[in-house]
């Protein structure tokens, strides 16, 4: 069996993405798409989807 490693710093990093994708949609909507990958990115690894 594979050891689980621990997802914790990825859902730091999720959140703080996710911040600022809410800050970004608020004030400076053409720039909302900048965030979007980090999201994405950081979401799928603290769920350990890759």
């Amino acid at each position: 069996m594979e050891a689980r490693k621990s997802t914790a710093k990825y859902w730091l990093l999720f959140f703080v993405w996710l911040v600022a994708l809410i800050v970004l949609l608020i004030f400076w909507r053409q720039f909302f798409w900048l965030a979007l990958p980090g999201v994405c990115l950081y979401f799928a690894l603290a769920m350990d989807i890759m």
